[in-house]
């Protein structure tokens, strides 16, 4: 090892007035940080001195961690970690291990997830060893500047359509729990995620259509009859597409002039019970076998959720929609036709009222709008 240390204790000043401490790392030609989540704090009282000093401690207890590990691979002493696995191979894994498991969206986001981290990084035998602070930074930046989404069999990207917020913050977090996962398999022996920030969420605005556009919906044609029918159903029940595409006709009863529907919550795992309508019953089309699934076939959620898109602006209705956002609908049409917020909470199936009363915001917001459309009259 060079007499040159390789790994210092360094503080940087924040904006809050508290001093950050990370290490400087050097080695193999490279320079890398880790920031060590330990902060010390302008010294006011004695007790503020003494917590600072207990900090530090810690700081360069950690430290002395780090060059002992250092020690070890450069003279080529044990290591109880593998950071020579192949990055690819470890993340692949992890997605087969998921299949089946998790929703099918969610599943698709790992799967996507993967086809975004094979662009950003050519090199398929890339180890975690190689996966530092920098590199995982340099993926946040590809996801923000230059990520797009794919097409619905992932062979190409949509060059005029890049990531929503919120699939940036999904793609993001897949990789945060790859790494946290090898971290606690003792693949890596420090989590290069430490200090660097995630994407901040979208805003809770809810996108929804009027009772007119969804009549207009209704009017048009959509490529696929089936997604059409899926969707509107949404609409009508308030029903998550994960709960939709899993129906089937031995979870439908009927139950006087109504027809209920049991079945448990894909998202939440509860059993629920739902009255439906009508015009909802006559969208699930004629009655099959038991086990058969009431809507057949639906595709992947990004071809549905495309096949949507088309669907809207080919009815003349300017407003970016989804799959998810038929749920959105169900919720705002009930209140405004004066249901209770209580009631529609149920409806939902929403263990809190508090989200259900995003909705009602929404409504409060219309409300605002046309009160605001009103002539001056002084």
């Amino acid at each position: 090892m060079n007499n040159k240390e390789s790994i210092k204790l360094r503080k940087r000043k924040l904006p809050t007035g508290n001093t950050t401490l990370y290490l400087d790392i050097y080695r193999n030609g490279k320079r890398e940080y880790e920031y060590l989540k330990l902060y010390l704090i302008p010294e006011k009282t004695r007790a503020d001195k003494e917590k600072n000093r207990e900090t530090l401690k810690l700081a360069e207890a950690i430290k002395a961690k780090r060059t002992v590990e250092l020690q070890n691979k450069e003279y080529g002493f044990k290591n109880d970690y593998a950071e020579e696995t192949k990055f690819f191979d470890y993340y692949r894994a992890m997605c087969e291990a998921r299949l089946g498991k998790d929703t099918r969206g969610n599943w698709g986001n790992w799967r996507s997830c993967l086809k975004h981290l094979e662009k950003y990084e050519s090199n398929q035998d890339i180890t975690f060893a190689d996966i530092t602070p920098k590199w995982v930074q340099g993926f946040k930046d590809y996801l923000e500047k230059e990520a797009c989404a794919w097409g619905c069999d992932f062979r190409e990207r949509i060059k005029d359509h890049p990531l929503s917020r919120n699939s940036k913050l999904s793609y993001f977090n897949k990789l945060r729990a790859c790494l946290n996962q090898a971290f606690e398999e003792r693949i890596i022996s420090r989590n290069p995620m430490i200090g660097i920030d995630n994407f901040k969420a979208e805003d809770g605005t809810r996108m929804y259509l009027t009772f007119e556009e969804v009549k207009l919906l209704v009017q048009t044609e959509c490529e696929y009859p089936n997604i059409k029918r899926a969707f509107l159903f949404s609409c009508l029940t308030g029903l998550r597409r994960s709960d939709i595409i899993k129906l089937t006709w031995g979870e439908v009863h009927k139950q006087g002039d109504y027809t209920r529907i049991i079945f448990k919550q894909k998202k939440t795992g509860g059993p629920e019970y739902l009255d439906i309508n009508n015009q909802a019953a006559e969208l699930m089309g004629e009655r099959k076998e038991n086990d058969d699934l009431v809507f057949g076939d639906i595709h992947s959620p990004s071809c549905t959720n495309n096949a949507i898109k088309r669907w809207v602006l080919r009815a003349g209705i300017m407003k970016d929609i989804t799959f998810h956002c038929g749920r959105h609908t169900f919720a705002v049409l009930m209140l405004d036709l004066g249901t209770d917020i209580y009631t529609v909470s149920k409806l939902l199936g929403h263990r809190e009222l508090s989200t259900t009363q995003i909705y009602a915001k929404v409504l409060d917001k219309n409300k605002q709008a046309a009160v605001s459309k009103i002539p001056d009259l002084l």
